[in-house]
């Protein structure tokens, strides 16, 4: 009796149960070992997006392009909106490529729950790898946006006298994305954990991005808005920092006091901070309302 008593505690166990985790508690560890899954989940991302069409990734050029057309067309043409002395193509690409990696990585997102029900209920994973591989996958998306805006970027320093003052804020931009993918990915989690008791919540998100672009500087420059009071409430959007500083390092023109990127980085971290706990907590019983 002694010996197997012994034996027992030679033994090692490869299996430990563990009491439920706090609602503050990430094991970024865990999410570490599972990188290859995410990686996959990214590949999902890109390949299903746009397969069985005929144009396939084109369209990640077709889309902001036309969309640049339309806003020459209608506030440049019609609405005669300034674009702060700029060619209305640099200035419209700058503010769509930034705005619309947010857009897209917080949209789908928000949807995490809902969409991956059928996964989620078979097998065992840490959930917040799936949001984390759609912000990741939409790297992929903006990238190619972005190459189109630095080829009418080349377009108009090689070829016309239009000048551009680039300067080294440009080299801000890997902050500058890494801070929309954390907003996204905040306000993804977060929207995304309460759709699955109420769905109603959906159809609000879609209509919510779409007046959110008109109070971010993507079509107009923050410049222009004279009222201090109105021009002070658009600063306090998260957003604004981001492109504006874009625009100021790549373009030349736009708004760059510090405080608004600090504001941005302040405002992701406490939103990833409340995003994150609201997950955890409905990722444990999201089964019995999905």
């Amino acid at each position: 009796m002694e010996q197997a008593i012994e034996q027992n505690k030679e033994q090692e166990y490869t299996t430990i149960i563990k009491p439920k985790s706090g609602l503050l508690e990430i094991d970024f560890k865990e999410l570490w070992r599972y990188r290859d899954l995410c990686m996959l989940f990214v590949k999902r991302n890109i390949i299903t997006q746009y397969k069985q069409t005929i144009l396939g990734p084109l369209w990640f050029l077709i889309q902001p392009a036309m969309t640049t057309i339309m806003y020459m067309v209608v506030f440049g043409g019609i609405a005669k909106i300034s674009t702060d002395g700029l060619p209305q193509p640099l200035f419209y690409l700058a503010g769509i490529a930034m705005w619309q990696y947010f857009a897209d990585c917080l949209t789908k997102t928000s949807n995490t729950f809902v969409d991956n029900a059928g996964i989620f209920g078979k097998v065992y994973f840490p959930r917040l790898v799936v949001p984390i591989a759609n912000v990741t996958s939409n790297l992929v998306r903006f990238s190619i946006q972005l190459s189109l805006f630095f080829l009418v970027y080349l377009y108009y320093i090689i070829f016309t006298d239009v000048t551009i003052q680039t300067n080294w804020y440009a080299l801000l931009l890997p902050v500058l994305v890494l801070l929309l993918a954390g907003l996204a990915l905040g306000f993804g989690i977060l929207f995304s954990s309460f759709t699955t008791k109420y769905r109603d919540l959906q159809l609000l998100l879609s209509f919510f991005v779409s007046l959110w672009m008109y109070a971010t500087p993507v079509i107009y420059p923050l410049s222009t808005i004279t009222n201090e009071k109105l021009r002070l409430l658009m600063q306090l959007n998260p957003i604004t920092g981001i492109v504006e500083f874009f625009k100021y390092g790549m373009l030349g023109v736009g708004v760059h006091e510090w405080w608004m990127l600090g504001y941005s980085f302040a405002f992701m971290v406490v939103l990833l901070f409340l995003g994150i706990i609201t997950f955890n907590k409905v990722q444990r019983s999201f089964m019995d309302t999905v």
